[in-house]
């Protein structure tokens, strides 16, 4: 089964061809990824500069995602494109040229969930096995989610405000460092004494597997208020303090999330990290000596599929297509659109799921 993929949920315009085995094994094809740079100005993504940038350039990357797949629309089995969660503008863009090619080409189409096709990367990776647990952490999202089977996904704990990313992104502008922010207080916190300051850790120790990041982000403005004009040194000493923060709330919040998921659902087959805070490679040590710890395999897929791509959109396709599940040409561009919703195309729960309200 051959699907191609396309994401312009937030900054990247992207587009991909991945091949789904009759075994259930993926291959990627091809895999394009354009950012944009005109953000970076602004200290974070301008919606309207994002639309513009995916009209100007998806064509483009679709374009060169076949050339480089080398295959013609009319090889492919179907035609993916995330419908959301994501900026709305942006969301539309991909959508509609999605749609564009299906009618054109005579393919399926696949409306995708963005969060979905996290959730299911490990699968195309990893070949990862059902039930497992899902700690999706980005820039908009920070959830421990049970991934039971494709559309049947169990929410175990969420943040109650921001999101890790979101805090990764605002203590790098805080500190005057660049946009994006992750990989910059990452770089930083290696040269940092992680000893200097101490920064909170919200929930911690808390019986529910939920996260609260914004009492964090404020200790580290004021510390930082505290010590104007910042030196380099300064600088690091907080990035250290921050991410070791984050390191000791992610590793409890998560251990209190795999005994909940064996209460409810039984051994996981694996804890799977997903998201583009799972390109962190101290953060991604850490789990793994957590998910040890509990003797639970970790599952980490590269960084470069843990960010926004077309490959794990093309990926999450084939797997609904392998299921039959397929959309109309009226599938709507959605801005919210939680990852437990991402039910069946007509909008059912799975067999076998449990109410909505009930999870």
């Amino acid at each position: 089964m051959l699907v191609l993929g396309i994401e312009t949920t937030c900054d990247e315009t992207a587009a991909a061809v991945v091949r789904r085995h009759d075994d259930g094994t993926g291959e990627i094809l091809s895999n394009v990824v354009l950012s944009q740079a005109a953000h970076a100005a602004y200290g974070g993504v301008v919606p309207e500069i994002a639309a513009r940038a995916h009209v100007e350039v998806l064509d483009m990357v679709v374009a060169k995602a076949m050339v480089e797949a080398r295959l013609g629309f009319g090889h492919l089995d179907g035609i993916a494109a995330a419908a959301g969660p994501g900026l709305i503008g942006g969301v539309i863009v991909g959508l509609t040229t999605a749609k564009a090619i299906a009618l054109v080409a005579e393919k399926p189409l696949v409306a995708v969930n963005h969060l979905e096709a996290h959730a299911l990367t490990a699968r195309l990776t990893d070949n990862v096995a059902f039930p497992y647990c899902l700690f999706l952490a980005s820039g908009g999202h920070t959830q421990i989610v049970a991934v039971l089977d494709v559309g049947d996904y169990v929410r175990l704990g969420t943040t109650l405000d921001d999101a890790l990313g979101e805090a990764f992104d605002k203590t790098a502008k805080v500190l005057g460092l660049p946009y994006p922010g992750g990989p910059e207080v990452e770089f930083e916190a290696t040269r940092g004494d992680v000893r200097r300051f101490h920064l909170p850790r919200p929930m911690v120790g808390r019986p529910e597997p939920d996260f609260s990041l914004s009492g964090l982000k404020t200790a580290l403005r004021l510390e930082a208020e505290r010590n104007v004009p910042l030196t380099e040194q300064d600088v690091s000493d907080l990035c250290a303090a921050f991410q070791d923060a984050v390191i000791e709330i992610v590793t409890d919040r998560l251990g209190v999330g795999l005994r909940l998921f064996r209460e409810r659902f039984g051994a996981p087959t694996a804890l799977v990290i997903a998201g583009g805070v799972a390109a962190n490679q101290s953060i991604r040590d850490a789990i793994d000596r957590m998910a040890f710890s509990v003797d639970t395999p970790l599952v980490a897929p590269p960084a470069p599929l843990c960010t926004d791509n077309g490959a794990i959109i093309a990926w999450a396709g084939a797997e609904r297509l392998a299921r039959g599940l397929t959309d109309t040409l009226e599938a709507s561009p959605r801005a919210r659109w939680p990852l437990e919703r991402a039910t069946s195309a007509d909008g059912t729960p799975p067999s076998g799921a449990a109410p909505l309200d009930a999870q």
